[in-house]
């Protein structure tokens, strides 16, 4: 009689233990697809394509300023390179100093890719105007709606009416 009581609280709790694991499973397959869905959905993978553009970019307005206009900046100014205009707090094998020129530098990144980004903008909302102003002169004015057998009767009636006036 024990054998049996155990063997069916045994029984019980295999059945428990392999009911627990399906559920995990089936859990770690729904999150596996949840993942997908949101991994390859259009708008993420636009926003990482436009990261990639965006850091490219960034290295070339980078290098414009630093390559093309800072220095044509530092010969009006009588500074050859731009970016070593420091003041020197302490001399010395780890010198202290605060590099205003390459914060300047930084700055007129900054605002070369804030304009570029407006201007970019810009023609963007261009296009779209356009394209919803030529969706809107093609677009269809919307068809009356056909009249309800009691409407046209009561039209008949009233042309009639005005028939008998005349």
């Amino acid at each position: 009689m024990e054998e049996t009581k155990e063997k069916k609280t045994k029984t019980k709790q295999q059945y428990s233990i392999k009911q627990k694991a399906t559920q995990a499973r089936l859990k770690a397959m729904k999150g596996a697809n949840d993942f997908k869905k949101f991994a390859f959905k259009g708008n993420i993978i636009d926003l990482a394509i436009a990261v990639i553009i965006g850091t490219a970019f960034g290295k070339i307005i980078s290098s414009l300023v630093a390559d093309v206009i800072m220095p044509g900046l530092g010969a009006i100014i009588g500074q050859i390179d731009f970016s070593q205009l420091k003041i020197v707090l302490k001399s010395g094998d780890p010198e202290v100093a605060i590099r205003y020129g390459a914060f300047i530098q930084t700055i007129l990144e900054f605002f070369i890719i804030a304009l570029s980004i407006y201007l970019v903008f810009k023609v963007v909302m261009m296009f779209r105007h356009r394209a919803e102003k030529k969706r809107i002169m093609n677009a269809q004015p919307p068809a009356t709606p056909a009249l309800t057998r009691t409407e046209q009767l009561l039209t008949d009636i009233k042309e009639l009416l005005s028939q008998e006036k005349e």
